[in-house]
């Protein structure tokens, strides 16, 4: 890497300080380098010029050639505009500008040649272009270009300061020209043979000052699968130093509790995919190295069972082990779900949430530094400094991505030790993703649900057909079986939710009397003891129906349950609405999801609808989701550093994301600790990278 491409780009001729603080604030640049990295959002064919008589109506971005005849001072409510005639040899046209008036008068002279460009807009029955680029037709010609000319990020306080797109590429230009366009290598020969990519150089000028189409798409190609290829690198190489350097505690041996609970209390007969799982767990567990895993499995595949044999294991070899969920209801959930299955073994278990009573908290923090306690189940409340362990060796983390890393961090250091991790999560996480924001992370799958469960058969009806769907309705409970209609609940519109929730009760109340059919109904705005009593109900097979907003969507398992009507479904996110669909089937009766919409709908919302109604696989719809809704929104905030690259895109580029994870896997397998040679390069830019602030430090 050329040493000075640290160089501060106030340096840079035609920066100076006023302009480099500008950028620094507005784009982050500071560095010769961090220029060099800035890409351009897309391209201009500026080989072509229009005239003004064949304009067309339409905001295009054009490129004219003529003069300037006049200028005139037009007053507005606000300030003045300042409007300039302009003309070829087939018409006249408006130039105007809003602000900026002095230097415009000063420095562009009436009757010579320029080519203005930008885009067009259609007022007062004449073309006009606001803020235009123009340029003396005589430099136009000598400058640095390209067919192709670069359009870079800005914002409005740069245009404001005059920091145009043309300003952006002059500096460019002269970038260039200062370090004569030589760049050092930072892909090995062996690489760029193999995948036949241009030269770093070359890509970096092709990428600013495209020659032809060719050359450009040769050029992103070779800087996204650079860009990836680092990202991968460090991941797999954190993981890979992760298992040589942080020891974890060897659970030698699989005893009493896990081999008891396996061979008399199992419920159920465990699916090959639970199978594999836990193996490889307990291959991670019986090695000397922390366990840093990923268990994704879609709602009701089984993961809690694995979960629990998991710290079963911890038990059996002397270890204190938590669970923690992101909700109270998840974590009272797993709490009851665990109890009932250890009820015929000798484990102390306790609950802790945010309402815990203060006397009960006491007991709990006593009987965990003491050892007495065996499993503490629970949410953030697990974090606060008053909670320590005695000896936790395994620590299960559900619903991952609503923690944040900082948090996930604490529980390492409740030991001098860290525990081995295992963090699950049924919001399956697409392939793409899980390489980039878990590729430090083992990964598992449980990828089929337990024997005798049929698939579950999801419908799409429009609102006018609103009987039939009551009849179908009728007749599953008639069959003995019950059923949930879920309304959508969006915090801003909570009045008018409210309002269709109220107003399809009572539809739902004339169409199902009583004392035939019992309606339970659910929503934010009741007490929590009313809450749970209708819950109850619900569960115990008292009520038919259930009616409710999305407050069912994490937690309840009512077997019997085989219907799920969704309203408005196209306000539903796709997550949501396979998290919904998850509350049935759970039993061995064939389960339905209808999902009712009117008859407008969003192409988004077609998409969804569709999706939904042609796959059952969480993986498949989460892949949909990511290309409707993108990266940043399925990973939150927490997570979405990683995701803020610089050319390539998660999604577009998958295959070369996929690629670039292969070559860096390949190569850390030929030489872990890329002391070859030939990787030299490699490892010196690797080196750099982490020197220079990156994107590493977003990793978790």
């Amino acid at each position: 890497m050329n040493t000075n491409l640290q160089t501060p780009v106030d340096y840079l001729k035609g920066v100076g300080p006023s302009r480099a603080s500008l950028l620094r604030k507005e784009l982050g640049i500071h560095t010769y380098q961090d220029l060099i990295n800035l890409f351009p959002n897309r391209y201009l064919d500026r080989t072509k010029y229009y005239k003004i008589n064949s304009l067309q109506r339409n905001t295009a971005d054009i490129q004219i050639i003529g003069v300037i005849t006049k200028f005139k001072e037009i007053s507005q409510k606000r300030g003045k505009r300042l409007v300039a005639t302009f003309q070829d040899d087939t018409g006249s046209m408006e130039l105007v500008w809003f602000r900026g008036h002095k230097w415009i008068r000063e420095n562009l002279k009436l009757n010579t040649s320029y080519v203005v460009f930008g885009k067009t807009n259609w007022f007062n029955g004449k073309f006009n272009i606001s803020h235009p680029d123009v340029e003396l037709k005589t430099e136009h010609e000598n400058n640095l270009r390209s067919a192709m000319q670069a359009i870079y990020p800005s914002t409005e306080k740069l245009s404001n300061k005059g920091i145009t797109n043309r300003v952006m590429t002059k500096i460019m230009q002269n970038l260039f020209l200062e370090t004569k366009g030589k760049f050092a290598e930072t892909l090995s020969k062996k690489l760029l043979e193999n995948l036949n990519l241009i030269s770093k150089s070359e890509a970096l000028f092709n990428i600013h000052f495209p020659q032809n189409i060719k050359m450009l798409s040769k050029a992103e190609f070779r800087l996204k699968f650079e860009e990836l290829f680092y990202i991968q690198l460090q991941l797999i190489l954190k993981n890979l130093i992760h298992k040589s350097k942080i020891k974890g505690f060897t659970f030698e041996k699989v005893g009493v509790l896990f081999n008891s609970f396996y061979k008399e209390h199992l419920p159920f007969e465990l699916t090959n995919a639970q199978k594999r799982v836990l193996k490889e767990i307990r291959r991670d567990l019986g090695s000397s190295a922390q366990m840093n895993r990923l268990l994704q499995g879609d709602v009701g595949s089984g993961k809690t069972i694995v979960a629990l044999m998991s710290i079963l294991i911890a038990l059996d070899n002397g270890f204190q082990a938590c669970l923690m969920a992101p909700t109270e209801i998840l974590s009272v959930q797993h709490y009851n779900g665990i109890k009932q299955l250890c009820k015929n073994l000798k484990i102390r278990i306790k609950l802790l949430t945010g309402s815990s009573k203060t006397l009960d908290r006491k007991k709990i923090h006593e009987s965990l530094e003491n050892g007495e306690l065996d499993l503490l189940i629970g949410t953030h409340a697990l974090l606060e400094d008053k909670v320590k362990f005695k000896n936790l060796g395994l620590a299960i983390i559900d619903e991952q991505h609503r923690f944040g890393v900082a948090q996930r961090s604490k529980l390492w250091k409740k030991n001098t030790f860290p525990p081995h991790i295992l963090v699950m999560t049924a919001t399956p996480i697409p392939r793409t993703l899980a390489m980039s924001v878990y590729g430090d992370l083992d990964s598992s799958i449980i990828d089929e649900l337990p024997p005798g469960r049929k698939a579950i058969k999801t419908v799409h009806r429009f609102d006018s057909n609103r009987l039939k769907v009551f009849k179908f309705i009728k007749d599953e409970i008639d069959k003995g079986r019950q059923v949930y209609i879920v309304y959508p609940l969006i915090q801003e519109s909570e009045k008018m939710d409210y309002k269709d929730l109220m107003d399809g009760y009572e539809s739902i109340a004339r169409d199902f009397p009583m004392p035939k059919y019992q309606i339970s109904i659910v929503h934010g705005k009741m007490k929590p003891a009313d809450k749970e009593y209708e819950m109850q109900r619900f569960v115990n097979g008292e009520a038919n129906i259930m009616v409710a907003t999305t407050v069912i969507e994490v937690g309840v398992n009512v077997p019997n349950a085989s219907v799920m009507v969704i309203e408005s479904a196209e306000r539903f996110g796709l997550s949501q609405l396979h998290q919904l669909r998850g509350r049935v089937g759970r039993g061995a009766e064939q389960s339905y999801c209808v999902l009712m919409t009117s008859h407008k709908l969003s192409n988004d919302s077609k998409t969804r609808i569709e999706t939904m109604v042609k796959t059952n696989d969480g993986f498949e719809i989460a892949e949909v989701d990511l290309k409707l809704r993108g990266p940043g929104d399925i990973m939150g905030t927490q997570q979405s550093g990683i995701l803020n690259l610089r050319i390539a895109d998660i999604i577009k580029d998958n295959d070369i994301l996929k690629h670039a994870r292969y070559c860096a896997k390949q190569l850390l397998e030929n030489d872990p600790s890329l002391g070859h040679p030939e990787n030299a390069v490699i490892l010196e830019t690797y080196r750099q990278m982490s020197k220079y602030k990156n994107i590493w430090n977003y990793i978790s």
